[in-house]
């Protein structure tokens, strides 16, 4: 069994069929990037993996547990939260909150899973949280910014908010970190310091699904590849396959078109 299984997922919005039957497989510390045209489906896909949007039919699984199987009863927002914390996802737009500095940014979502509900005596909520702060400290260190743990993201360039989002993705160490064009908002003299980050998530084995405009970077990271056109998966394989022998017409157009 897959680590990840993603069978005949279909999603609509009103009359327009986004999603029309997506399967793939992903094993564990795999990189999948998936291109395509805006409009192909990709950011929705990421968002029905995430429980963000809710597929019309289908089913997800991971590592053997059904996250989603068509025709169960619609779940609710606690069930979404807790199916969601599998997956990370890191925006195009950072959505970092501006009121809370950075190691708050990456520390809340941890507090909210350990202290939420809970009843803590004093001391031992001092030695959750230091164990919060440390783990934060740690994920930001790894992400090159431990000395703007105090800072607020106003303070920070777009390239060092989009890493600060990272490091937060990682927070609840999911068992898989999806990227929806994670360097799309950023000038391109900062898009090298978040693939770096990215290269160096792969370099320690972490499963990832990255959706990207980078082809050169899709090249470079990627164990399979996902083209995606009109809701469709168009073509899967290794980069070699896809970028260096495409079979489909369109992606032979969408690889000319952008100059591949």
């Amino acid at each position: 069994m897959a680590f990840l299984e993603v069978q005949n997922i279909f999603k609509s919005f009103g009359k327009t069929e986004v999603l029309k039957g997506i399967d793939f497989t992903m094993e564990k510390g795999e990189v999948l990037v998936i291109i395509g045209s805006s409009g192909s489906g990709k950011t929705t896909l990421l968002r029905c993996l995430n429980f963000l949007e809710t597929p019309d039919c289908g089913s997800i699984t991971v590592n053997g547990e059904p996250l989603y199987v068509s025709g169960e009863q619609p779940y609710s927002d606690k069930e979404k939260r807790e199916k969601r914390l599998h997956f990370g996802l890191v925006f195009q737009q950072f959505n970092l909150f501006p009121q809370y500095t950075v190691l708050k940014n990456v520390s809340l979502a941890p507090e909210l899973r350990e202290f939420k509900g809970k009843k803590l005596s004093r001391a031992e909520k001092k030695k959750v949280q230091s164990e919060i702060d440390f783990n934060s400290r740690s994920l930001l260190a790894a992400v090159g910014l431990a000395e703007k743990a105090d800072f607020y993201p106003c303070q920070l360039s777009g390239g060092q908010q989009q890493r600060v989002a990272i490091a937060r993705a990682l927070a609840l160490n999911p068992d898989i970190l999806c990227f929806d064009e994670p360097t799309s908002a950023l000038d391109p003299e900062l898009t090298g310091e978040v693939l770096r980050v990215i290269r160096g998530l792969k370099s320690s084995d972490r499963t990832m699904i990255v959706v990207t405009h980078e082809m050169d970077f899709a090249r470079g990271v990627a164990d399979k590849v996902i083209f995606m056109a009109d809701g469709v998966i168009e073509e899967y394989g290794t980069p070699d396959e896809v970028f260096g022998a495409p079979k489909s017409s369109k992606t032979q157009a969408f690889l000319k078109a952008i100059g591949d």
